[in-house]
Formats: C-alpha cells, structure tokens, sequence
C-alpha cells in the first residue's frame, strides 16, 4: 500500500499537547489500547465460537485513519500505544503502520507494543524491531500441543514457539499472557511459568472475563487467581515487585526461577482506581472502560466534514463517560456476558 505519511497532523488535531486527557476521577490518561482487526487466525474457546461473524471490511478504518487518530491521541499526551485485535499480524501491511507510529517514538511516544497469538510472529519479528517495537505480548495458555489445538481448535503450536523464538532472536522482550482456565490448564500453570523464565520472557496469568457469547459456560472455566497464588506459594517465594507496564497487573519476583509473574484479577480483585487507559476498535469505536457499554464514535468522527472540531469534542466526550470501575460478575450458571461484545472487537 505504500508509506504511511509520518507528518505532524494538520488536518486532524486533537486538542494539542497543551490539553491532556483526564477523566472526571482525575486519571491521567497515558496509554492506547488500539485494535487494528476483529480478525483473528485463532478460535480460542473462551474467546470467541467456531463460527464467528467478523465485521465487513468496509467499516475498518484505513491503516492512514489509524494513524492518523494514534497521532491525534499522542498530541493529546498518550505516550504508549499497544497495537491490539483480533490477530494484528493478520492484517494485510500492519508493519506499515507499526513503522510510521515507530516514528514517533521520541516524538510524543515513549513505547509502542503488540499483542498477538505468535502464529505469524517469526515472520514479522524483525520488520517489528526495525520499527522501534521493543516488546511483545504473547497469548499462550498451555505447552501441550493437544490441549493448545482443543483450547484454539487449531493445530499451530509450533508455528507460535517459533515466532515466540524468532522474536527472541530479534531482540524484542516478549512477555507471555496466559489465561488461568479451571479443570484445563491450572495444573500445567507452573510448568509454563518455569519454561517462560528459563526462556528469559516474564509471564502474566488472567482471570477468564465474561465478554461476548460463546459455547461453553464461562463459570466452569472461571479459576481464581488468588487460588492460583496460593499453589505457587507452595512450591516458589514469590516477592511483590514494584515493576509495572502501565497495564493492570500486580507483579512478584519467583527467587527460584529468577523471572517476573505478573496476576491480572478483573473478578477478584478491582483494579481500576489507576486506569490510564482507553481503547479504540478497528472501525474507531473508542470505549472508555473494557467493561462498559460507553463508548464514542470516532469514525463517525473522523470521517465528517470537520474531524479536528468533532475528534476533540469526542475525546472531551470520553473522558466525560469514563466508569469509575468496571462490573464484571461470574457469580452465576448461565448468566448472561458482562458486555455482548467479543474481546476479540474491542481489542486486548
């Protein structure tokens, strides 16, 4: 498609660096969430059905008006951009736009990541580098290569070792995620954690969150965190840490393993007080809270005759509409999700 422009933006400005973004609870807002597809190569199981409805891709935004709103965004004083799905690595020229937000770095931008499952990571680990991408979040919930393809429905574990691999090998800090599923994985979680850090890559456990349909019943896979740390505690010293990634996990050191684990407690343990965050959707849907049903149009806004005046009264919006705290309940059988939406929409 060509180089994306890296031009100061001109038409579309949001506000200027002289108005940052803070919220009616006195959050300063710091950090983008920013989806570049709902696509994604994977069907993990508590993410999303067999048989997924993606969006039309008429309603996505151009990768110019992705850039174009990050740009924004960073005028507005947000200094780290992690760029999310779905997959990103499935969209077609997606290093385009990770080289001309990379351009940016220094410029506004302090640090610039991606989320993605690894499956097309080894062959876009250097393009990622090149670009200023120092880090990436790896989506891996088991070694096993049965249990990956049951809880994917697809067989491709060895194409995500190697692009965890070949990111290694790149020089890109990569930081596994796994998500701490009941009766499934919770047995293997320490033998995960122990692989990771021997591979010099920290790793974070989620908490299974109730968004979007799917075909089994979330309360089954819900484990606990607190649970989880309480084995861990059994077998390693675990030492809390004062690290952060601008994201919401609380860190501990592991003595035994030398390596970083990081717990994100949606259910069992709030964390929204120090919210820095917003997220915006490949067709520039931006959601003030991942929990919430809020949400802005930017597209809409973006696309209009006046973008500059329209973009900076949505982001004024935002701010206005941002929950103080999310309300993710799993307390029930067959209840119905938190938001309708799949995470796979709003971006990780």
């Amino acid at each position: 498609m060509g180089e994306i422009s890296t031009r100061k933006p001109d038409r579309i400005d949001l506000g200027g660096r002289e108005a940052p973004l803070i919220d009616t609870f006195q959050r300063s807002i710091s950090y983008l969430r920013m989806s570049v597809t709902d696509r994604c190569d994977l069907r993990c199981t508590y993410c999303m059905p067999e048989r997924m409805q993606f969006l039309p891709r008429k309603e996505v935004l151009t990768l110019e008006e992705l850039y174009d709103l990050a740009s924004g965004f960073i005028e507005r004083g947000v200094t780290k951009i992690r760029i999310t799905g779905g997959e990103p690595l499935v969209r077609r020229d997606i290093t385009d736009l990770i080289a001309a937000l990379g351009r940016r770095i220094g410029d506004g931008l302090d640090e610039l990541t991606l989320t993605t499952n690894a499956t097309r990571l080894a062959d876009h680990a250097d393009a990622l580098a090149k670009a200023g991408v120092q880090r990436v979040n790896v989506s891996l919930d088991t070694l096993d290569r049965d249990r990956f393809a049951r809880l994917t429905r697809r067989d491709v574990l060895p194409q995500v070792l190697n692009g965890i691999a070949a990111a290694k090998d790149a020089g890109l800090k990569v930081k596994l995620n796994a998500v701490a599923l009941k009766g499934v994985n919770e047995n293997e979680l320490p033998d995960l954690i122990a692989w990771a850090h021997s591979e010099g890559h920290d790793v974070t456990l989620i908490e299974v969150m109730p968004l979007g349909e799917i075909e089994e019943e979330r309360l089954d896979q819900f484990l606990s965190l607190g649970l989880v740390k309480e084995q861990l505690e059994q077998r390693w010293t675990l030492t809390p840490s004062d690290h952060t990634t601008g994201g919401p996990a609380r860190y501990f050191d592991i003595a035994e393993t030398g390596g970083r684990l990081g717990l994100i407690t949606p259910l069992t343990g709030n964390f929204c007080a120090g919210c820095n965050r917003l997220r915006v959707t490949a067709t520039g849907q931006l959601y003030p809270c991942l929990g919430g049903a809020e949400r802005v149009d930017l597209r809409a806004a973006l696309r209009s005759d006046d973008p500059q005046a329209n973009l900076a009264k949505g982001l004024a919006q935002a701010m206005m509409i941002k929950p103080e705290k999310h309300d993710f309940r799993m307390d029930k059988r067959g209840a119905v999700p938190a938001q309708p939406r799949h995470m796979s929409m709003t971006g990780g």
